[in-house]
């Protein structure tokens, strides 16, 4: 009997226990992007350097020996600022002779201007003959024609005397110095060179197969090796029209905005792009979605999954993928304008499954 009892009472205890929990599924929650057209776009990476939009080689114009350099390498100097000077004493020596033989010349013009006078009243009264009067008037014709070749000759001696002081010729920056004191120099010779204040632009040599491609005034972003942070715009200025290496032909683009860490020299890097095909031959429009929302499938196939918000689903969808450009890969088919795909995590999604999509606060458009 009380076995019985015992046996009820354990029954009884069993049957008032909590049946198991079946546990739910986990609902996995997905970063996506609601894709838009956009044109299909090609990229060539082109290395060029950096110059001074405004540089030039400064010299003297005369030959001549340095007596003082006024200006260091990296100086900034204003326009008219004196930069070197040569010795003037032959200089100087050059222009007393010059005046004296002005002075002389003027003297004997007044000489030959008083016979042609006299000659002038002589012939008139027949009292000398015509080729005496001749005379008289060719010698003060010539002593005319000297004293203007000895104004001239004066005027290169000043003239000589003042390039004895090489000038800035605009506000800017010594980006070179070839010069030392009492160096013996020659005409033309460079001495400085300066740069500037005017920006800097980019010069680069682009092929034969993509300048033909390019317009003046549009603008492309330019990277520099030495800060890989840095990314400005640039706009072509000047297009050259005869090829000057390898079938390149020479490009200038100037920066929009400049930066203080940049210098004249530097390695730039310039993204030229432009309206292309596809590896396909595709053009025209086509969907941009990062490269973390492609899944690859076999035989070179890529898959993207899409989200269905009537059915709270991702479906796993085929495309047909055309370039990468930054990261980002170009389809030209298997998904539309507005449709939702994943960008994250895709290689842990399978067709069908159901999946949440992250708060607004975090979700990003390409």
């Amino acid at each position: 009997m009380r076995t019985f009892f015992f046996i009820l009472l354990l029954f009884l205890i069993t049957s008032c226990t909590d049946k198991p929990k079946v546990k739910e599924p986990v609902i996995r929650p997905i970063a996506w992007i609601k894709v838009e057209n956009y044109r299909l776009e090609q990229v060539r990476r082109l290395s060029g350097s950096l110059d001074a939009v405004e540089a030039a080689n400064l010299s003297f114009q005369l030959n001549g020996k340095v007596d003082k350099v006024l200006a260091n390498l990296g100086d900034s100097v204003k326009k008219g600022d004196a930069l070197a000077m040569l010795d003037t004493r032959s200089f100087e020596l050059i222009l007393q002779g010059a005046q004296a033989q002005l002075q002389q010349s003027k003297a004997n013009l007044t000489e030959a201007e008083n016979e042609f006078r006299r000659y002038q009243e002589l012939v008139k009264k027949k009292l000398v003959s015509q080729s005496g009067f001749d005379n008289a008037k060719a010698v003060y014709e010539s002593a005319q024609s000297a004293v203007e070749v000895s104004i001239s000759q004066l005027n290169i001696a000043r003239k000589d005397l003042q390039d004895t002081i090489l000038i800035a010729p605009y506000d800017g920056k010594i980006s070179k110095r070839e010069v030392e004191p009492s160096q013996q120099i020659t005409a033309g010779q460079t001495v400085f060179e300066i740069e500037g204040e005017h920006g800097l632009e980019v010069n680069v040599l682009v092929p034969e197969n993509l300048v033909q491609l390019l317009l003046r005034n549009k603008s492309f972003p330019v990277r520099f090796p030495a800060n890989r942070e840095l990314s400005l715009s640039a706009k072509i200025a000047e297009i050259g029209s005869k090829a000057v290496a390898a079938n390149a032909f020479p490009v200038t683009l100037t920066l929009e905005e400049q930066d203080p860490r940049l210098r004249a020299g530097m390695t730039a890097e310039v993204d030229f792009t432009f309206e292309g095909q596809g590896r396909t031959g595709y053009t025209g429009e086509s969907i941009k979605v990062p490269v973390s929302a492609i899944s690859a499938g076999t035989d070179e196939s890529s898959y993207v999954f899409v989200y269905d918000p009537d059915k709270g689903i991702v479906n796993k969808r085929e495309v047909q993928t055309e370039n990468i450009i930054n990261n980002e890969i170009f389809i030209s088919s298997g998904v539309q304008p507005g449709d939702i795909v994943a960008t994250a995590g895709v290689a842990f999604l399978r067709d069908g499954q159901k999946v949440v999509l992250l708060d607004d606060s975090v979700q990003r458009f390409n």
